[in-house]
């Protein structure tokens, strides 16, 4: 296919590089030059979105938050001013279920179709195309699509209705919020008890508490690792539609709250741009512990 890709950050371009590589024509575009990996694969670098969705016939945005996609879809020299009858729009951000819609109903109206596609799996996922896409759109755009998807992510289910896809992504980033507090503070506890926190990891994992976040995200809580992955400021902004959305729906989530608020803390500390494993530093500070703290100090001993 002709594809074109707006947004070639941490995700954006190695999910571009994998479409590169399964021999689609790209058109790209970002704020930033396309990167010499990419256009070296033979991707086009474009002069502006607009240019993108003249040459191409799917349209692929991936970019931070709400406002990102209005202005890359609707901004001047946006990809609306270069759409024809026909064409996809597939936004693989994550962002507001309820202007996603409206973000629909205008592409729409262009004579073209429109998914909402945002992705769980962080840039370990997007680099090994193994990201779980979640969908919200027409049935027929969605078969158009998938076999790009399928290039990107393993785990792809069309959930229903334009907007869908990001209520979806909305509840997922619910649950890794709570689950990654839940592993904070079970570690925090075993440390200050005096347990090495690396081996009782190493034990639930074998366990009902067993995830995905007490084997990535608990590593990196034990070994201190919170470079980016997952940016604390980007959970924010997503824990920020799921109470907004909670707020209009009569909808009480109050765990989201106090994920939100130790996020909060972790900003107020300089860290918005940390992993948001980070999260349990807020939990830290408040224990006035650092997990591995004891071990560490009777191994310098």
């Amino acid at each position: 296919m002709n594809v074109g890709f707006i947004g070639l950050g941490i995700m954006g371009a190695p999910m571009a590089g994998h479409l590169l590589d399964a021999g689609h024509t790209l058109y790209a575009f970002d704020i930033k030059p396309v990167s010499s990996e990419l256009t070296g694969k033979g991707a086009v670098a474009c002069a502006s979105g607009k240019e993108v969705a003249q040459k191409a016939d799917v349209i692929i945005t991936m970019v931070p938050d709400t406002p990102h996609v209005e202005a890359a879809l609707f901004g001047a020299n946006g990809i609306a001013e270069g759409l024809s009858a026909g064409k996809l729009v597939i936004d693989m951000s994550s962002i507001s279920p309820i202007e996603t819609k409206k973000f629909a109903a205008r592409i729409n109206e262009l004579g073209c179709d429109y998914l909402d596609a945002p992705v769980s799996g962080g840039e370990v996922g997007a680099k090994a195309a193994s990201l779980t896409i979640m969908v919200g759109g027409p049935d027929a755009a969605f078969e158009r699509a998938k076999p790009l998807f399928e290039k990107m992510g393993k785990n792809i289910t069309l959930v229903g209705g334009n907007g869908d896809g990001q209520t979806t992504k909305v509840a997922n980033q619910i649950i890794v919020a709570l689950n990654i507090e839940a592993v904070g503070e079970a570690l925090l506890f075993a440390s200050k008890a005096g347990a090495d926190p690396a081996k009782v990891r190493q034990a639930l994992m074998g366990g009902f508490a067993s995830s995905r976040i007490l084997e990535v995200h608990g590593e990196r809580m034990v070994k201190r690792t919170f470079n980016p992955g997952f940016r604390i400021e980007l959970h924010q902004k997503d824990l920020n539609l799921a109470l907004a959305g909670a707020r209009a729906l009569g909808v009480s989530l109050p765990n989201t709250a106090t994920c939100q608020e130790l996020f909060n803390s972790c900003a107020a500390h300089g860290g918005s741009a940390w992993d948001h494993s980070g999260m349990v530093r807020a939990l830290e500070i408040m224990a006035d512990h650092e997990i591995g703290q004891n071990h560490r100090t009777d191994a310098a001993e």
